[in-house]
């Protein structure tokens, strides 16, 4: 526990994604604006969540003294959607922050996480309903997730009414934090003195009581708004020791009293401001070595040991991101991101009116079925969250909330509403209207979650409502003349993404073909994404030589499977995407597609890349098996020969034979060094070596006998040829597991770390 006098500081990081699921396969597809990553979750997730998770701090000479986590030592919140990509897609920094959690629970008491609103709506423009689903669904993941229940909760934009609080106080959260512009007025505990409240004059040190209906109540941080501009936007960042400068300077003001606490987008630290981690980690290391006597806590710890001694009333309708409260989501107010001339945001007011038609019918759908089907469908919905979360079976969600004895069929179209609401949901979260245009990518995912959620009301009976969302959203344009309206988009854009029987089944044969598990006659392969499963049997071709057979489409939380016939028309001309599915075309319900004009580009771009993963990994394969014979068959230069006849073809072969030299498979010549070593300057393939480098160097030290004599050959060989391999992993592995064993393993310092 820091000592009675300490200079407490409390760094927050809201790391925050929007969904990018595609609400039929429930999997994030390429977002070309990411590459060369697959999508932004994967691209901020490697420069910023990863680098935070094994935040490195060097010496003056550049050696490594700590791999932090910083997760371990600073207030954070994770979206609930983007934790559950990260759980499937990057485990182990999904285990880091975690971790990070439990050992500052070890160590303060309370844990550094806290909650965050589930898909990041707005809160004060959400419905009743909507806010205690969102609400619910977050804290139920949290708890699943963290194993322990949220004592606060981060509102999406810091945006606040008082009805949100007091449903935070209803649930059980005991604080939040907002910016200090929120506060609208201040007074003493028990007394009446209220004063008006600024950023100019407003206490940030301390915690706040907001008093509710009903004699409820909830703590406020208001955090230090030029600090955490200053982080956010003004490069503080670039300099480690000029960061704990100003944090250390800061919290000696008040006479060190209080708390100084700071709340930033966690994507700043590495994403924003590359080797932002760095700095943060200096800084956190210094607080926690006492250093000018600053000392880390969190915000739950914080108030466990100092409850409010004062009240503040908030601004209604207020936000940390809008100087307009919330505007920035609803209206033309001015806020933008660039400010671009000529350029204005009239769009979002369609776009929502759009979206809450839509949302309207599609909870009075919901109420007026899910009454047949549910004990309390307002309850089914808040409880849902549970089965989202896996705190709760579905089993036993549907035995608490279903009526009993539901038919089969029925216990289906009750999954389905749910299903509908989840998509519905996440049509509002707050990035839709953040930024500058209809055609940015976040608006066009919000449309396509209404899409699939009206998609599955129709299934369950209710009218289309397409053209009530279309009357709204073409009142809207783009500012891209080139885009066109709402209306535009929705053709061009979201309507070619809806799925059906056909597209499903053309992405799975296509999958299947592109991984090379396409089943010959009589047999099955399976093709899975989060939200669906598809079963492939395969027959014998048809008498116009088509691959035939039949398929299952299995949806995730939902019972039984739709069966169909299928035939594959697979093009003369080699063009995978110019085939044709045809789905049931010997009952008279027959539909086909051509996934050229049916699928949209994400998808295709998916089926690409599995196709382009499996080719290079099985030529690479070919590669390394040939290129042993290539250090003995190159021959030594001959008088004034510079480069190696035929370099052309050798220089094709350097990725594998630079590993095959590397990794110890064969001797070599000076000659045939100094020549992987002049081509390798600028090779094409230098960076993907290095990180295959590095991936081999990390196998070793994770096998069951640390193999250290082979990764200092490896490195000492690697370096001989002037390659530089990727060591974060290993470095992450040896930190962790290794570097309290020196009889076990003696490679630290030629993976880069400084002497013990």
């Amino acid at each position: 526990m820091p000592a009675s006098d300490a200079k407490m500081l409390c760094i927050h990081g809201h790391f925050y994604q929007p969904p990018r699921e595609d609400p039929w396969l429930d999997a994030i597809l390429p977002e070309g604006s990411a590459a060369p990553a697959l999508h932004w979750n994967e691209r901020i997730c490697a420069e910023s969540y990863a680098p935070l998770a094994w935040a490195r701090r060097l010496d003056d000479r550049g050696r490594i003294i700590e791999i932090m986590n910083c997760y371990e030592h600073m207030s954070f919140n994770f979206g609930p959607t983007l934790l559950t990509w990260m759980e499937r897609q990057a485990p182990d920094v999904y285990d880091r922050v975690l971790e990070g959690d439990r050992k500052s629970l070890e160590r303060l008491g309370h844990g550094n996480a806290i909650a965050q609103i589930y898909h990041h709506v707005i809160m004060p423009l959400a419905t009743d309903l909507d806010k205690r689903a969102e609400i619910a669904w977050a804290l139920a993941d949290f708890e699943a997730r963290f194993k322990r229940p949220a004592e606060g909760l981060w509102l999406s934009e810091a945006a606040v009414d008082t009805r949100t609080l007091d449903l935070l106080a209803q649930a059980g959260v005991r604080f939040t934090i907002l910016a200090p512009r929120q506060a609208r007025e201040v007074a003493d505990v028990g007394q009446d003195n209220w004063t008006p409240a600024h950023e100019g004059n407003l206490n940030i040190r301390e915690p706040y009581l907001v008093e509710l209906p009903e004699g409820r109540s909830i703590a406020v941080y208001f955090y230090d708004g030029p600090l955490s501009q200053a982080v956010a936007f003004e490069g503080l960042l670039r300099h480690g020791d000029m960061f704990w400068g100003r944090l250390s300077g800061m919290a000696g003001q008040n006479n060190g009293q209080g708390l100084l606490a700071l709340a930033t987008d966690g994507e700043t630290y590495g994403h924003h401001f590359k080797f932002g981690e760095m700095a943060l980690a200096f800084a956190l290391s210094q607080a926690r070595a006492g250093v000018d006597g600053v000392s880390l806590t969190n915000y739950a710890a914080y108030l466990a040991q100092n409850p409010p001694r004062r009240r503040a009333r908030i601004h209604e309708n207020s936000s940390w991101s809008c100087a307009h409260g919330v505007e920035r989501w609803r209206s033309d107010c001015g806020c933008a991101t660039e400010h671009k001339p000529g350029w204005n945001q009239r769009w979002r007011g369609p776009l929502r009116d759009g979206l809450n038609a839509v949302k309207a019918r599609l909870d009075a759908h919901y109420l007026q079925l899910g009454a047949k089907l549910f004990v309390n469908p307002e309850e089914a919905l808040v409880s849902y969250g549970r089965v989202l979360s896996g705190l709760e079976s579905a089993q036993a969600y549907a035995a608490a909330n279903m009526r009993p004895k539901l038919k089969a069929d029925d216990q289906r179209v009750a999954w389905r509403l749910l299903t509908m609401q989840k998509w519905a949901l996440s049509s509002f979260a707050s990035c839709a209207w953040f930024f500058d245009d209809l055609g940015r990518i976040e608006p066009l995912n919000a449309l396509t979650f209404a899409l699939r959620a009206m998609q599955l009301a129709s299934r369950t009976g209710l009218e289309d409502l397409e053209p009530l969302l279309l009357s709204h959203i073409g009142q809207a344009s783009s500012n891209d003349p080139a885009l066109g309206d709402g209306n535009d988009l929705w053709n061009h854009e979201v309507r070619p993404r809806r799925e059906s029987p056909e597209t499903i089944l053309a992405q799975a044969l296509l999958r299947l073909w592109a991984e090379g598990r396409l089943p010959a006659p009589g047999a099955a392969a399976q093709a899975d994404w989060p939200g669906l499963s598809v079963t492939v049997r395969a027959e014998k071709p048809d008498a116009q030589g088509r691959r035939t057979g039949t398929a299952s489409i299995a949806w995730a939380r939902e019972s039984g499977a739709d069966e169909h016939a299928w035939a594959w028309e697979q093009p003369a001309g080699g063009d995978p995407f110019a085939g044709c599915v045809l789905v049931d075309e010997k009952t008279g319900r027959g539909a086909r597609c051509v996934p050229a004009a049916y699928l949209p580009w994400g998808k295709r771009q998916a089926l690409a890349l599995s196709w382009v993963r499996r080719v290079e990994a099985e030529a690479w394969e070919q590669e390394i098996r040939e290129s042993r014979l290539g250090a003995h068959l190159f021959l030594p230069y001959r008088e004034a020969q510079t480069t190696q006849t035929g370099s052309e073809c050798w220089d094709r072969l350097w990725s594998p034979l630079v590993w095959q030299w590397v990794t110890g498979e064969v001797t070599a010549s000076r000659d045939f060094l100094d020549y992987l070593r002049q081509n390798g300057r600028g090779h094409p393939e230098r960076e993907l070596l290095a990180r295959r480098v590095g991936q081999a160097v990390a196998r070793l030290l994770e096998g069951d006998a640390p193999d250290c004599r082979a990764v200092g050959q490896i490195l000492e060989r690697a370096a001989s040829v002037g390659l530089e391999p990727d060591l974060r992993q290993a470095q992450n592995f040896y930190w962790e597991h290794l570097r309290h064993e020196p009889g076990l393993c003696s490679a630290g310092e030629a993976l880069g770390f400084a002497p013990a």
